[in-house]
């Protein structure tokens, strides 16, 4: 069988994909594409992102579980205000759990402050706070007499670490790749809006094509047929 040259097949390939692309794009309807970019231009209006706002919430749980924890700690402890005194006024690092409630304020602050606040798009906030905390904890566990405490000695320290990687992985897995995900589609969805204006609306397929050439000769051999059949008639 015989192939055609490279150079020959790229222009080929090329055209049939222009007029595959051309008729993708004057196939769209002009209507959705506009409720679309609508849709879109909403959810940048709102300033804030659905995934982005589920995962301040959950930022916000982090906060107040465990306040909840400590202060349940300081209740079980010989009462709320001795044990204020004892961990907050006469504070100890080695056996006092005030420094902890210190750094789920510290990654509240920094993360509402970062993601909903100034909206930034990049890991650098997340990734101080979980390294903040995964540092300082680690260190108070090897260091501290927090197990000597009861339970909460495991607890308060095991929820802090397990909560902050789980931000982490919520803002790296789940709120930054969707976010970026739909501003792609909506740049997408803008092209196509802009190239379909482009288009003229009664352009067809048919267009793109000329009719087929006649064989040569053809004309000349009817000519010759009509003068050989005039004898003929004549008789």
């Amino acid at each position: 069988m015989n192939h055609l040259p490279e150079d020959m097949e790229n222009p080929l390939t090329g055209s049939q994909s222009s007029h595959a692309s051309l008729r993708d794009i004057h196939s769209i309807n002009p209507a959705q594409l506009m409720a679309r970019i609508e849709s879109y231009e909403g959810r940048e209006k709102k300033g804030i992102s659905d995934v982005r706002r589920t995962f301040c919430l959950f930022v916000t749980f982090d906060l107040l579980f465990v306040t909840l924890l400590w202060i349940i700690e300081l209740n079980v402890n010989g009462g709320i205000e001795n044990t204020l005194k004892r961990e907050v006024i006469h504070y100890d690092y080695y056996s006092s759990y005030f420094d902890i409630f210190l750094l789920a304020v510290f990654r509240f602050k920094v993360l509402i402050l970062g993601y909903a606040v100034c909206r930034l798009r990049h890991w650098w906030a997340i990734a101080l706070t979980t390294a903040v905390t995964s540092a300082f904890l680690l260190a108070k566990v090897i260091l501290s007499k927090l197990f000597s405490q009861g339970a909460f000695g495991y607890v308060l320290p095991i929820i802090s670490f397990i909560l902050a990687w789980i931000e982490t992985w919520f803002l790296d897995f789940k709120v930054l790749p969707q976010e970026a995900e739909e501003e792609n589609r909506l740049l997408l969805v803008q092209d196509a809006s802009e190239r379909a204006v482009l288009i003229p609306a009664g352009l067809s397929d048919g267009q793109f094509y000329s009719p087929p050439e006649s064989e040569a000769g053809s004309e000349e051999e009817a000519e010759e047929k009509q003068d050989s059949e005039k004898p003929l008639l004549e008789l």
